[in-house]
């Protein structure tokens, strides 16, 4: 909000310089030195106040500093006049507040995929249901009395063991 108030100070002193340049021109004569500084002339209304106090609010402090340098950006680009500073400056915090918003459902998606069981309901039934038996064959071969009496040579530390299921 002290932002606000200082960019509107700042824009009535750009309009009065801009206004007495062009009576400059018109007239031709100079009668700056003449006339004293006016008071400020635009005021916030008491309930544009309020609304731009209650979005302010609702910024978290890592963003401000983001925010005052867009709202200064865009002042440099445009600028407008003091009755458009208010509604300039409302138009960059709610552009802070969507894009904290879709930072925060990020966030959010990120934390329930990286917290989600591994493994699902799908592998556990594949798993209940299918017993891999890399010894077991359909397939008949030349050996295939020697193979089922021949119990499997053993496996290396690293491999698990596979049996076929035992068949009454």
């Amino acid at each position: 909000m002290m932002e606000l108030a200082g960019q509107m100070r700042e824009a009535e002193r750009q309009q009065r310089e801009r206004s007495s340049a062009v009576r400059k021109v018109c007239t031709g004569v100079d009668y700056s030195w003449l006339a004293s500084t006016p008071r400020a002339t635009y005021d916030l209304s008491p309930g544009e106040r309020l609304q731009l106090e209650d979005v302010c609010a609702k910024i978290p402090p890592a963003y401000c500093g983001p925010a005052i340098l867009r709202f200064r950006q865009l002042l440099a680009e445009q600028e407008p006049e003091v009755r458009e500073v208010s509604q300039l400056f409302l138009s960059v915090l709610q552009e802070v507040l969507e894009r904290t918003k879709q930072e925060d459902e990020a966030r959010r998606l990120t934390r329930q995929w990286s917290l989600r069981p591994r493994g699902g309901l799908a592998l556990a039934t594949f798993r209940a249901r299918a017993r891999i038996s890399p010894f077991a064959s359909d397939i008949p071969t030349v050996s295939e009395d020697v193979e089922r009496e021949a119990r499997p040579p053993p496996r290396t530390w690293s491999m698990p063991e596979f049996r076929a299921p035992q068949e009454d």
